[in-house]
């Protein structure tokens, strides 16, 4: 390999099934120019079957593209007119169906045309990558090796990483570097074992799950409601997980490891069973084929009853008493009353917990080089909250390890073979841990291995933790019950929310407030990163109040609006735009506020929210607000008004407040009056603005970071990143460089142009037009015309020149007036009582 930094200019993907199409969607979401190939079509375009497949990367969700716009990057190919191309891949990817003889069919036809610096990488899911290797001619095999990407390869943060023998080292560190930075992954090295370490671990955990879910007679739904959330594993849980994947997939990677395994101790146990291999012999595939285990009856889900071999609705839940006891804090505890009780969900989970526990132990040593990559690759692969080792060592290791001893001599266990001897040694030693501050125990050494000193992992200046590792985050500047002002030893300042899901009330503006007023005295910039997603749900409105935390934004998106016009989208405002909100004011109590009639209070805050956004805004050093995961309503606020924001590709940021009838008022509507008129120059801001009146009205949320650029939430200038653990290194270059610029902030908007009544009659007689059709109700008429009202500076005429604290003023009354109308009130009461949004 050459010494020269590596760069992948173009990449090139064999195979346009499903997994290889989104890999294709995911390489150009990070702007890398890549030919699709496929097989040729019998038709007049041999290309078809690409062109089919990237036009159905545009219809599935979650969507794999960041937006539809990247798809146009995807070039498609086939094998019969473009092998050539390959020559100037940087990057070749093979993507195609899990059997040996095809893949080595395929390598012996292309190897001639890779270039020769060329990286060539299989993304099987479990076969031997040296015996692979052995397709290629051997002055190849130094620049071939594995790269396993999870589904879907957008979303999963996991990519397993397998050299075969031949495998260069600094190819492989080159390919690490690449995939950490520029595609957003988490790489574990993985040894050449079948199905690799996520899926050995997380299918055998499938395996044993079902086992026992048989043996005690729950249903499917019954065994998800067990090992999904409640045990901090994903709500998918397990057969739901097996739909997403695909039963077909998931019955290969059984039959792999019976056919590839065969002195695995737990060997007996690696078979699909009947119930399975007869869903895919009937073709209900999972969610590909929208049946699976589950399927979708209208609105509701129904799972299938193996006892009548038909779906029944799903009703699967937890009994109170093991719920109570799941609760407890203290793990040895909870696993002592799990170990104890009689209960039969109780005795499921400590069976399933004690023979993954035991599989891993036994297998750890031929599949992982240490303890921390098994964890690892288990929680960024299968989604869980903590690894099996993880979970071992906080529920006190020489209990548990003396628990499973004394069910493999019961007779209890799916496995007779004992506990390795590493395992007995970790409990008699002191520490009795196999994650420490040092590293994690790795078996072949029997001594702990620190983490890889890769450069590219000094970029990850907090990076993901696991059980035994403390985290220290820098020091502090000051610290209050709200924010932490901190830095890391150099000149540049961060701001951290203390409050639950970072939402902002009165004490978090104070902090904010006090921060920057902090870091115009002694710091250069000043960064607002959280220690963990959210950036924030936005605004708290009980502080004003003390009651409760709460946050008035939802968690989830809604769909992305497509282009149309006003009319379009205010069709679907009856069937959207509240369903944005479903959580909204369940988790924002504001029953006491409003029966009080406490309004003072909360247009205080309110005020209080408008300057501190407006602080950030004009502050006499660059601000920077670093997003991972959900910044809404405020959140968004505070985004739109720093000087540069850096989001990781997955930052779903929106100002959402509409969904339970208010508005956004803490300058998101008139930084989107501003941003219009600066848009239309000397022209009419009215175009411009009508597009962002349709993305407040709708409450529209944007799916990605990039999708935000688009809907007018971040700056063409913004940063997107790919990898979350790179945020704050990222954030703080981008800081210290409007710093290192002599940065001065903006000029305040002193003469905005403003729609005025024009505007506002504009858009009133298209929202009249359906309300009289039936398509939104009057309160949703008052809502949005509201919005249009504040948006378009008032009741002035067209072209009439405001400042910013016009448009501040016109927010704060409207929010106000919004706030105190019984139809806002009733939907935000109705949603507090059933989570459901209210048409009134």
């Amino acid at each position: 390999m050459s010494d020269n930094h590596f760069i992948v200019r173009k990449a090139a993907v064999l195979g346009a099934g499903v997994m290889g199409a989104q890999i294709a969607a995911h390489l150009v979401n990070a702007n890398i120019e890549t030919l699709l190939f496929e097989l040729p079509a019998g038709q007049d375009d041999l290309n078809a079957n690409v062109i089919k497949a990237v036009a159905q990367l545009k219809k599935q969700e979650p969507a794999p593209l960041s937006i539809l716009a990247k798809a146009a990057a995807i070039q498609p190919a086939n094998y019969d007119q473009h092998l050539e191309l390959l020559r100037d891949c940087d990057l070749v990817i093979e993507a195609i169906a899990e059997r040996m003889d095809w893949k080595s069919e395929l390598y012996a036809k292309i190897a001639p045309y890779l270039g020769q610096q060329t990286i060539f990488a299989s993304n099987t899911s479990g076969l031997s990558i040296n015996r692979l290797a052995q397709a290629f001619p051997p002055e190849l095999q130094h620049r071939f090796c594995g790269i396993h990407f999870f589904n879907p390869p957008r979303y999963m943060h996991l990519v397993e990483l397998i050299p075969c023998a031949a495998s260069e080292p600094e190819m492989l560190d080159k390919l690490e570097t690449f995939l950490v930075t520029y595609l957003g992954k988490g790489v574990i090295r993985a040894k050449d074992t079948p199905n690799f370490i996520a899926n050995r671990i997380g299918v055998f955990s499938l395996l044993a799950t079902m086992h026992h879910g048989e043996s005690f007679g729950f249903s499917f739904d019954r065994v998800d409601a067990l090992t999904g959330s409640l045990i901090d594993r994903p709500k998918s849980a397990t057969f739901r997980t097996a739909d997403v994947v695909g039963l077909d997939i998931l019955a290969h990677v059984i039959n792999t490891m019976r056919d590839t395994l065969p002195d695995d101790p737990w060997h007996s146990y690696f078979v699909a069973p009947d119930w399975l291999q007869g869903l895919i012999d009937d073709g209900f595939l999972g969610q590909k084929t929208k049946q699976g285990v589950y399927k979708k009856v209208n609105q509701e889900i129904h799972v299938l009853d193996l006892a009548t071999q038909a779906y029944r609705l799903s009703t699967g839940d937890v009994d109170e008493d093991i719920k109570q006891l799941i609760k407890y804090n203290n793990p040895p505890e909870r696993f002592a009353a799990l170990r104890n009780s009689q209960h039969p969900q109780a005795k499921f989970l400590w069976s399933i917990y004690r023979d993954l526990f035991h599989y891993c132990a036994v297998q750890l040593e031929a599949i992982a080089n240490n303890t921390r990559d098994l964890d690892l690759a288990v929680r960024w692969g299968f989604g869980w909250n903590q690894g099996p080792f993880e979970i071992w060592q906080a529920a006190g290791w020489k209990q548990i390890t003396t628990w499973i001893n004394e069910d493999i001599a019961a007779g209890e266990s799916m496995s007779q073979t004992p506990l390795p001897e590493w395992v007995m040694a970790i409990g008699e030693s002191t520490i009795q841990q196999v994650h420490t501050e040092q590293g994690s125990y790795a078996p072949a050494s029997k001594m702990t291995q620190a983490r890889s000193i890769l450069p590219v992992y000094q970029r990850q200046l907090f990076p993901d933790r696991l059980k035994g590792e403390v985290v220290s985050y820098g020091e502090t500047i000051f610290e209050t019950d709200a924010v932490r002002m901190w830095h890391t030893g150099d000149k540049i300042a961060i701001v951290s929310f203390k409050s639950k899901k970072h939402t902002i009330d009165a004490d978090v503006l104070g902090g904010v407030q006090q921060a920057i007023q902090e870091a115009e005295k002694n710091w250069r910039a000043l960064v607002i990163w959280q220690t963990e997603p959210p950036f924030s749900l936005g605004a708290n409105l009980q502080k004003a109040t003390e009651r409760p935390k709460h946050t008035m934004q939802p968690e989830h998106a809604t769909p992305p609006l497509p282009p149309s016009a006003l009319s379009q989208f205010m069709k679907k405002f009856k069937r959207t735009a509240q369903s944005t909100v479903l959580k909204a004011a369940r988790e924002l109590d504001l029953a006491d506020v409003l029966m009080a009639k406490k309004m003072a209070e909360v247009e205080g805050m309110v005020a209080q929210f408008q300057r501190t956004s407006q602080a950030l805004r004009y502050a006499m050093v660059p601000t920077v607000a670093a997003v991972d995961g959900l910044a809404l309503g405020g959140g968004c606020e505070f985004v739109m008004h720093c000087d540069r924001t850096v989001a990781t590709l997955e930052s779903y940021i929106g100002l959402v407040e509409v969904g339970v009838g208010l508005l956004p008022a803490g300058g998101g509507c008139k930084e989107f009056a501003l941003r219009s008129a600066r848009e239309a120059g000397d022209g009419d801001p009215f175009p411009k603005l009508k597009r962002y009146f349709q993305t407040v009205a709708m409450a529209q949320l944007a799916k990605s970071a990039e999708q935000a650029k688009e809907l007018g939430y971040l700056h063409a200038a913004d940063v997107v990143i790919m990898n979350r653990f790179e945020l704050l290194y990222a954030a703080k270059a981008q800081a210290l460089a409007l710093a290192e610029a002599g940065y001065r902030p903006p000029l305040k908007a002193r003469a905005i142009p403003v729609a005025g009544a024009t505007g506002i009659a504009t858009i009133q007689s298209q929202l009249i037009n359906l309300l009289e059709g039936g398509f939104i109700s009057e309160h949703d008429y008052l809502v949005a015309g509201k919005v249009a009202y504040v948006m378009c500076g008032g009741d002035l005429t067209r072209g009439s020149l405001v400042d910013e604290d016009w448009l501040i003023e016109l927010e704060r009354t409207a929010f106000m007036e919004l706030l105190m109308t019984e139809k806002t009130q009733a939907r935000i009461a109705h949603t507090l009582k059933t989570g459901k949004p209210l048409r009134n």
